[in-house]
């Protein structure tokens, strides 16, 4: 990967304004999306992405985010194409992983 390393704040984002960081979005996607901008998975191409404190990632975008790391591929905020990615990811926490697992909120396919 000769990409660079891109970090992400998971506890600083609402659920909406997450995706369309993490995913861009396409123009017309939303009231005030007057471009396309690239979200950070495409900026990161080849890279690494760091999700600081993914353990407040709500559950919605887990499900995402799985995606992206199976499919190795993206769809933007309003978009119909998919875009490929190429990207490593690593991640941190304070938080037991496990612990939200067992309570249902992190899921068990993403902590592995």
């Amino acid at each position: 990967h000769a990409g660079e390393l891109v970090a992400f704040n998971c506890g600083a984002f609402s659920e909406e304004l997450m995706a369309n960081e993490l995913f861009g979005h396409e123009k017309g996607a939303f009231t005030g999306a007057g471009t396309v901008k690239k979200g950070l998975f495409e900026v990161a191409d080849r890279g690494t992405v760091f999700f600081d404190e993914i353990g407040d990632m709500p559950l919605s975008m887990q499900v995402k985010l799985l995606r992206v790391i199976q499919e190795k591929e993206l769809m933007r905020v309003g978009g119909t194409q998919n875009i490929p990615v190429d990207l490593r990811f690593i991640s941190a926490t304070h938080r037991d992983l496990m612990h939200e697992v067992e309570k249902g909120r992190f899921r068990q396919d993403l902590y592995y």
